[in-house]
């Protein structure tokens, strides 16, 4: 439960390094760094760090002098929790008000096949809704 809410409490720079570490798979904090856009110090980086692993979202292992960083929880569920924050702040926890805002925003750029696909999504909440 605790890394529910941990998600839901990262500041902008905590979300960065854990999309870092989502995308590389393990991380010391120097490529970390390396890999932020407009990073921060060495120092901050670290502190970030030890922060996600308060809140146990990520891991170390030592490897000789260095420790790695590894996430803790799936990409799927930490992106899950992120976009049930999104509905909650933005949209009053109201899914088809964000997708009428995504559709807006972006349905002229929507391929046939992405609309075949959220139409058979449709279909499918509408059968388990039976």
């Amino acid at each position: 439960m605790a890394k529910n809410l941990a998600l839901v409490d990262l500041s902008r720079r905590e979300r960065q390094v854990l999309d870092v570490l989502y995308r590389v798979g393990r991380a010391t904090c120097a490529e970390v760094q390396k890999a932020m856009t407009d990073p921060p110090s060495y120092s901050a980086v670290r502190t970030f760090l030890r922060i996600l692993e308060d809140k146990e979202l990520v891991r170390h292992e030592q490897d000789g002098a260095r420790y790695v960083y590894i996430p803790t929880v799936e990409r799927e569920r930490a992106s899950r929790s992120a976009l049930r924050h999104v509905l909650n702040t933005f949209f009053a926890g109201s899914a088809t008000q964000a997708i009428s805002a995504l559709l807006d925003e972006d349905s002229k750029h929507l391929s046939e096949k992405d609309l075949k696909r959220l139409s058979v999504m449709i279909e499918q909440a509408r059968k388990e809704h039976e």
